[in-house]
């Protein structure tokens, strides 16, 4: 059960899933799972990188035992405002993947209200597949992953068509979009 105080940061991020990431297509997925409930949601409101790497392993336990359960966001409410702070954060959750026995197992997509790739400008439309209201975790099971993708023509052009997309709505309407419901 979740507490009062994540309730309104857990629907935000539903709003955000819904409006965007199903709404505009960014994932053909995830309405399924959003219809299903196979989401999980944590909030994280440690700024401490070492309790947020401990949320991670818990989340990865959790599934681990709920195997109904397709998929876990892992929301920081408070920590990780600063883009190279989350990059760093991500970077150790890639690590303890790829050292705690999750490879092949789980893995990561990564969200942020301030994403930006790398090389491309900050003003750029298309970062917005990957802004969020707030710093998340997207914990993946590969093996649903895997599945989904053999049933799905062509999924190497979805992060092309979501850039083509976010482009043509540009930045005020994304902006729009994404922001926390509570702000």
């Amino acid at each position: 059960m979740h507490s009062e105080e994540d309730m309104p940061i857990i629907d935000s991020v539903k709003s955000w899933i819904n409006k965007v990431i199903i709404g505009l297509n960014f994932c053909p997925f995830a309405k399924k799972e959003m219809q299903r409930e196979t989401v999980h949601y944590c909030v994280c409101a440690s700024e401490d990188i070492g309790q947020s790497l401990e949320r991670l392993i818990e989340q990865f336990s959790f599934l681990d035992q709920h195997s109904e359960l397709q998929t876990a966001l892992l929301i920081f409410s408070q920590g990780f405002s600063r883009f190279d702070d989350y990059l760093d954060l991500v970077d150790y959750a890639n690590g303890i993947i790829e050292q705690g026995g999750y490879a092949g197992v789980y893995q990561l997509a990564t969200f942020h209200p301030d994403y930006c790739f790398d090389g491309e400008p900050e003003g750029d439309p298309a970062n917005y597949t990957n802004r969020a209201p707030y710093p998340i975790l997207h914990i993946l099971r590969e093996s649903s992953l895997e599945q989904v993708l053999q049933h799905y023509p062509n999924p190497e052009n979805i992060p092309e068509n979501n850039i083509k997309k976010a482009r043509e709505l540009g930045v005020e309407k994304l902006k729009a979009l994404i922001k926390p419901n509570n702000s």
